[in-house]
C-alpha cells in the first residue's frame, strides 16, 4: 500500500535529496519547511527532476498548532525528521538558538505525531554525538555520553527523546548517525544552497572557486593526523537519501524499538585531500590559507557502517571524485536549470 511520508526540513539540502528518492520509490511525500535554511525554489526544482509536484506547507515544527494543522489535513504514515539547525561552529556561537529549534521542535513535533497517532519516525542525527572520539572506525556501540558542541548535544536530547518514545510511547524509530554529506544531484537541480556565508567545507571550497569568496580558511593544520588537516568520512547526498528510503521501510517493519545506524564511506580524508580531489576534478587551482583551529572541531573520525550494510542492505555507491565533481556541477548550475 502506497504510504504517506511528512518529510521536515524537506527543501534543505539532504531532505530535498530524500524527497527525490522517496518519489522515486512511489512514496507519496508532504514537506513542512520554514525555508529557514532554504528557498521555496527548491520544490520546482525537485518538480524538475522527479515530474511529480512538491506538496509543501511553510510551517516552523516549533509551532504546534501550524504544525497540528498539517497533520489534521493530511494522511501521513510515518516522519522523517531533517528540520533542524546544523553548523556546529554556529551552535558554539550561538548555543541557545540551536537548544530551542533543535531541541523544542523535535519535542513539538513528537507530540503533535503522538495526538494524530503517527509513531514511525526516521530521525536525522549526526556523528557528533561520539565526541572527541581518537578511535576509528567507529560503530554504533561506540558510548555518546559527551558531544563537544551545542549542536552534537541537541542531537544527543533528541535520540534521547526517540528513545524513551519508543520504549514507554509506542514508537517505532530509526535514528541516523551521518557522518560528512557532501555533493549533489547529477542534474545539478538540487544541492548545498547554504545562506550566508557557509560554515561546511565543500561549499565553501565551491563558493571559493566560483569567486564568490576570496579564500579559503583551513582550521588547523597541527592535528595528529598525517597532513596535520581534520579528518573526515565524506559520504555522498544521494547515497545518504538512498538510506532514508531504505530506513523507512526497515522502520515500518520493526515492532516497537528503536534502532541506530551509521551512515557513512567508511573511510577518513583530511581537508587537504578533499582540496586536492576538488582541484583535480575542476581543474581549478584553489586559493587557501591555514588558520587557527576551529572551536568544536574533531580531531579525526570516520565510520563502520557495517550495520547498515548488513541491515539495511544500504553502501555507498560514490566516491569522493564523484562528490566533488557534483559539487562543483551544482555550483555552476546555480543560475539555472
Amino acid at each position: 500500500m502506497k504510504k504517506t511520508i511528512l518529510v521536515t526540513g524537506g527543501l534543505g539540502y539532504i531532505g530535498s535529496h530524500t524527497v527525490v528518492a522517496l518519489q522515486e520509490q512511489n512514496v507519496n511525500v508532504i514537506v513542512v519547511d520554514n525555508l529557514s535554511n532554504s528557498i521555496k525554489e527548491v520544490a520546482r526544482r525537485i518538480t524538475a527532476i522527479t515530474g511529480i509536484p512538491v506538496k509543501l506547507h511553510i510551517v516552523d515544527i516549533t509551532d504546534a498548532l501550524a504544525l497540528d494543522a498539517v497533520f489534521q489535513q493530511e494522511t501521513i504514515d510515518g516522519v522523517i525528521h531533517f528540520a533542524a539547525h546544523k553548523a556546529v561552529g554556529e551552535s558554539v556561537r550561538q548555543p541557545f538558538k540551536y537548544y530551542r529549534n533543535n531541541i523544542d521542535g523535535m519535542i513539538t513535533l513528537q507530540q503533535v505525531m503522538q495526538q494524530n497517532n503517527v509513531k514511525t519516525m526516521v530521525f536525522s542525527s549526526s556523528c557528533t554525538v561520539y565526541g572527541d572520539t581518537r578511535r576509528s572506525p567507529i560503530d554504533e556501540t561506540h558510548p555518546v555520553t559527551e558531544a563537544i558542541s551545542p549542536y552534537g548535544t541537541t542531537k544527543l536530547v533528541c535520540e534521547q527523546i526517540l528513545k524513551d518514545l519508543c520504549k514507554h510511547g509506542g514508537f517505532k524509530g530509526v535514528i541516523l548517525r551521518y557522518f560528512n554529506p557532501v555533493g549533489a544531484h547529477s542534474s545539478a537541480c538540487i544541492g548545498e544552497l547554504p545562506l550566508g556565508v557557509p560554515d561546511n567545507l565543500v561549499p565553501y571550497i565551491t563558493q571559493t572557486a566560483a569567486g564568490i569568496r576570496e579564500k579559503l580558511t583551513v582550521f588547523g593544520n597541527d592535528y595528529d593526523t598525517p597532513d596535520g588537516t581534520n579528518i573526515r568520512d565524506y559520504i555522498h547526498v544521494v547515497d545518504l537519501a538512498k538510506a532514508h528510503v531504505k530506513a523507512l521501510d526497515f522502520a515500518f517493519g520493526m515492532q516497537q524499538n528503536c534502532e541506530v545506524f551509521n551512515l557513512g564511506a567508511g573511510k577518513g580524508y583530511s581537508v587537504l585531500d578533499v582540496i586536492k580531489a576538488f582541484e583535480k576534478v575542476s581543474g581549478k587551482e584553489l586559493a587557501y590559507v591555514i588558520g587557527a583551529r576551529r572551536a568544536g572541531d574533531v580531531e579525526q573520525i570516520w565510520a563502520d557502517a557495517s550495520k547498515a550494510e548488513q541491515l539495511l542492505n544500504w553502501t555507498c555507491q560514490h566516491d569522493l571524485d564523484e562528490m566533488m565533481e557534483t559539487a562543483w556541477k551544482w555550483q555552476m548550475a546555480l543560475t539555472g536549470c
